[in-house]
């Protein structure tokens, strides 16, 4: 009997195409070791490149919608389509975002002489695309549960618009920064919350007996929505005249969120995974969002910027570096047929982001020890995703090995 004929032409498509996560986590990670490989030299004055951004400005679009939203694309595509059970994205259309991505890190990198709104639609077109995709997909499938993964891929996407005005009008983008930074946490904490309850359950009946994470609830419905409301003041620390009143009721409210994070991870039961790196890694990863909103509630409260910007750190690095690189280990191990456990060089790969997040918090709270924190975390950082490329990197390129049950890699 011969095959489907969706089935026999998925089959013709090349490994690497065949899958969000493939061309994604591999580019992604390429993209992480470059962009901080130019970045520190550029930082430091020693080299230029023909960039119409500031290396600053640079170093926060690449890390939002260069690096993190290929990692987004990347996860979201391959698991929307077990959240859906409809065919994963690939082939031509897999392609012609990967094309969007690329073109946009080219425009931005040689756009010192470019019309800054040529430069700004062709960075648009990955996200817009990318949004549309999604979208549809979850539409197709009236998996209602899923139109907020959609929607807030849709916030970054103006958020990304917003990045560009902001630059061309002021030479900045504070607001739209920190706009990403929130719609990314928002995003974090929602996946986060249904996928590591689940693995550390999962982990803990096959080798850990004993009290189990609690099943989403109340609890996490509340933690999530003060959440949402924490960074949405935030954001708006960022339009409003500050008084001292604004400025340390919005610590106060960063406080709760964090504190009430904390509870809920609590409730996942961390301590009882210490014998699994792979899913231990995402608990530190997790921890990383209240000690954030501590950071910067504190901030708020002092009037003390120094502690804003390590708390910014905390949450770009510490939890979304790290819970990405946590999730790009564990998809492509079980998306290719590999052992969802983590070998010591994947250990490794962990200990150096962590590194690369301590180090980089502790140079916004240690300006004196800028010249020597940065450069080691940068490298601590490069070392992490040039290894996920060395270890990592022939999985995603190869077909998944034969003769392996399917595991469950993304939450489903």
């Amino acid at each position: 009997m011969s095959r489907p004929a969706s089935t026999a032409a998925h089959a013709r498509i090349p490994t690497i195409l065949s899958s969000g996560f493939r061309p994604f986590f591999l580019l992604g990670a390429l993209h992480a070791v470059l962009m901080i490989a130019i970045w520190v030299p550029w930082f430091l004055g020693l080299i230029r490149i023909p960039s119409l951004f500031t290396p600053i400005l640079w170093h926060s679009h690449e890390l939002l919608f260069g690096f993190m939203l290929a990692i987004i694309a990347g996860f979201v595509l391959t698991a929307v389509a077990n959240w859906t059970s409809r065919p994963p994205v690939s082939g031509w259309l897999l392609t012609g975002l990967v094309v969007f991505w690329l073109a946009g890190r080219i425009a931005v990198a040689g756009s010192r002489d470019a019309n800054e709104l040529v430069v700004a639609v062709i960075c648009l077109l990955f996200p817009l695309a990318l949004t549309i995709i999604v979208t549809r997909v979850v539409v197709a499938a009236g998996n209602k549960r899923n139109f907020k993964v959609a929607a807030l891929i849709a916030c970054l996407t103006v958020a990304e618009a917003a990045f560009h005005y902001e630059a061309w009008l002021t030479g900045r983008a504070k607001l739209a920064t920190v706009i990403a930074v929130a719609v990314v946490l928002v995003l974090l904490t929602v996946i986060a919350g249904r996928i590591i309850p689940n693995f550390t359950s999962n982990w803990l009946k096959a080798n850990r007996p004993g009290a189990l994470p609690r099943p989403p609830g109340t609890f996490d419905l509340g933690s999530t929505a003060i959440t949402v409301a924490a960074l949405g003041c935030w954001v708006a620390t960022k339009l409003l005249a500050e008084t001292s009143v604004i400025s340390g009721s919005i610590g106060v409210v960063m406080l709760v969120a964090g504190f009430a994070n904390l509870i809920r991870q609590a409730r996942w039961q961390p301590l009882r995974t210490m014998a699994e790196p792979l899913v231990m890694i995402l608990h530190i990863a997790y921890l990383f969002i209240p000690i954030g909103f501590a950071l910067v509630g504190v901030s708020l409260l002092m009037r003390e910027v120094s502690l804003e910007i390590a708390g910014l750190h905390a949450w770009a690095t510490g939890a979304i570096a790290t819970m990405m690189l946590a999730m790009m280990t564990r998809v492509t191990r079980g998306h290719t047929g590999n052992a969802l456990t983590a070998p010591w060089g994947t250990v490794a790969l962990y200990a150096c982001i962590i590194v690369a997040a301590l180090t980089r918090i502790a140079a916004s709270l240690l300006p004196d020890m800028t010249l020597v924190l940065i450069p080691v975390s940068g490298a601590s950082w490069i070392a992490a995703f040039l290894g996920f490329l060395f270890l990592y990197g022939r999985m995603l390129v190869m077909p998944r090995r034969p003769h392996e049950r399917g595991q469950s890699a993304d939450g489903t």
